[in-house]
């Protein structure tokens, strides 16, 4: 199951660029934008991490997308 995650627009609501969210969290820019592009799954610590920077649950922010797995199962 793809994880789906709303990382980027949560980082254009607080206004922040890539480099300043990685600063944050701890990350590099390169790992920011592949979260956002969804070509990188966070750890744990480091889905948390990111939302408690946004405001907001790793729930609003990351879920799996089942409709994928759905198909799957026909």
């Amino acid at each position: 199951m793809p994880l789906i995650n709303h990382l980027k627009e949560y980082r254009a609501r607080l206004g922040f660029n890539q480099s300043e969210l990685g600063k944050l969290a701890g990350v590099s820019r390169q790992t920011i934008s592949q979260i956002e592009r969804g070509d990188y799954s966070p750890s744990v610590t480091l889905a948390l991490r990111l939302a408690k920077i946004c405001g907001v649950t790793v729930e609003d922010i990351f879920s799996l997308d089942e409709t994928e797995d759905l198909y799957e199962k026909e």
